[in-house]
């Protein structure tokens, strides 16, 4: 099976970080581009970093620049996103999507395939 694998959400203090995992499988994430995206209740999904694996470009959206980190492991073929200096306001389901035309965009519209979502809550 062709899947995404999110992990490592979870419950942290304003300030503290935390790193997300997106597991790949049935395919090779090098051939596409990946992007991490959140979503609010109510709201709609913001996209915070993609990666375009054919070329290594990297993009992360204003919200989080200088705080989020995309890095990637192609032996695991897993990606990471370190998040630094998080607040109440990155409260969120966190998601990994894969773009097969790895189109390298931060809209939602452009990935196929998503994994499950992994829940950051970040305490005041």
């Amino acid at each position: 099976d062709v899947q995404l694998q999110a992990s490592g959400g979870g419950l942290v203090q304003a300030g503290g970080s935390l790193r997300l995992s997106c597991a790949a499988s049935g395919l090779i994430f090098d051939d596409y581009a990946i992007g991490w995206f959140r979503q609010v209740p109510g709201q709609e999904r913001e996209g915070l970093s993609c990666f375009k694996g054919t070329d290594g470009r990297i993009h992360y959206a204003d919200s989080v620049k200088g705080r989020f980190s995309f890095s990637s492991d192609r032996a695991k073929n897993t990606v990471y996103l370190e998040m630094n200096r998080l607040t109440p306001e990155d409260t969120a389901v966190y998601f990994c999507a894969l773009d097969y035309q790895g189109a390298w965009s931060s809209r939602p519209s452009e990935y196929e395939l998503w994994g499950q979502g992994t829940q950051v809550t970040v305490s005041s």
